[in-house]
């Protein structure tokens, strides 16, 4: 492994995070979107000598880098390659009831976004994949290739916001008849020709909530969150606090709802944290984030 591997992707609100979540020694505590292992190499510092970190993550490769950045910690770090989804089962058999904080950070890493061979970018041409967890069935390829138009548009709308989506899914319908859409590029050059010019976005990819929505379908993103958001109170001990990170409107409304509406959480921030100037200015792809935090009952 190389150093760039993990320095790739940087921590967002990494304070705000360390701030909202009360380390201790001794502590248990989740990092249910491990990624590189930069908020967990942090924590896990904090809580020294004994805090203890598990954390989850279902992308073998960023795992496997996560693993070896953070060997140093010994035994107080446990890394499961499963879904953050399955978040309470992983628990159950490392045999732990409750956690002192969780943290979930949903946006895509760095690791992902930049190699291109995993398909979930349109700067490189590569397959169409989108596969966290290659051990899913549907790559987006084969998603484009089997559903309806209608499926396609309810998608690309009701997951990317996209106002154009039964113009792209009419054209990508299409562009299907006469050869498969397997390749990023691909995809990408049907987008922008079926978006009218006047309607492309002037600072980025006229294709980028396409991509976005398709991503979120081959993961089951929103129903993955949806499944931890009502599951993770149950491990949660009493005064224990529960940090999510968004990128997107969608995420941020699902977890403001779930907060909400569950008796078992205090809501901490009534409005989202936003990264400041600074932390923008050296990471741009922090601009989209939002922090909201509860509190275990």
């Amino acid at each position: 492994m190389n150093s760039s591997q993990t320095d790739v992707h940087v921590p967002v609100l990494e304070d705000e995070v360390i701030d909202y979540l009360k380390l201790r020694s001794g502590g248990t505590y989740v990092d249910a979107t491990l990624g590189l292992g930069g908020h967990a190499a942090r924590i896990l510092d904090e809580t020294a000598p004994d805090g203890r970190v598990i954390g989850f993550e279902w992308d073998e490769q960023a795992a496997g880098i996560a693993r070896e950045r953070l060997k140093k910690f010994g035994d107080r770090i446990i890394i499961i390659h499963r879904s953050y989804a399955e978040m309470v089962e992983g628990l159950k058999q490392e045999c732990i009831d409750k956690i002192d904080g969780l943290l979930l950070d949903l946006g895509v890493s760095s690791l992902q976004l930049d190699r291109g061979e995993r398909g979930f970018s349109f700067q490189v041409d590569a397959p169409l994949d989108m596969r966290m967890d290659t051990r899913l069935r549907d790559t987006a390829a084969d998603l484009i290739k089997k559903l309806s138009k209608e499926e396609l548009a309810d998608i690309i709308y009701n997951y990317g916001e996209e106002r154009q989506a039964r113009r792209i899914a009419d054209h990508i319908i299409q562009a299907r008849q006469e050869k498969p859409v397997v390749h990023t590029r691909q995809l990408a050059e049907i987008v922008a020709y079926a978006i009218p010019r006047k309607f492309h976005p002037r600072k980025k990819h006229v294709a980028t909530r396409t991509f976005q929505a398709l991503r979120v379908a081959v993961n089951r993103e929103f129903d993955n969150l949806v499944k931890i958001l009502a599951a993770a109170p149950s491990v949660l001990a009493s005064g224990a606090r529960m940090c999510v990170i968004t990128f997107h409107s969608l995420e941020d409304r699902i977890v403001k709802q779930a907060f909400a509406g569950n008796s078992a959480l205090t809501v901490l921030t009534k409005r989202p944290v936003l990264p400041g100037e600074i932390e923008v200015s050296g990471n741009p792809r922090a601009r989209s984030a939002k922090l909201r935090v509860a509190e275990a009952v």
